[in-house]
């Protein structure tokens, strides 16, 4: 380091990237490029090409091309979860009631299961 400057300042992220980064509504910025996640996931364990893959999900290969580049804003949660739909996923959507156990607010989050 040279003389003169100040130590680094290390800052905690709030575990939402796009919420540090000061996006409008990260928290669908967020569950979509998990969802996009899930989607890129899916298409390597069942060993699908671009083309494939493209065909099943009902989009062409381009789109799936700059879909797991991360180009996404444009495509809504909806969209994306029906694509998971049509590679053979299930999709659960569960609503709770406000209050219970005591934990930080998150309106949207995704859980995604292993298998």
């Amino acid at each position: 380091m040279r003389k003169g400057t100040k130590d680094p300042v290390t800052v905690r992220g709030t575990g939402n990237v796009f919420a540090d980064l000061g996006y409008a509504d990260a928290d669908t910025h967020l569950l979509k490029a998990g969802l996009v996640s899930r989607i890129h996931d899916v298409v390597l364990d069942q060993k699908l090409t671009q083309s494939d893959a493209a065909k099943r999900m009902g989009i062409s290969q381009p789109d799936v091309s700059r879909l797991l580049r991360g180009q996404f804003r444009d495509i809504s949660v909806e969209r994306l979860m029906r694509m998971l739909t049509r590679l053979g996923c299930d999709v659960d959507i569960v609503v709770r009631k406000p209050g219970g156990k005591a934990r930080p607010r998150k309106a949207i989050h995704l859980v995604a299961s292993p298998g």
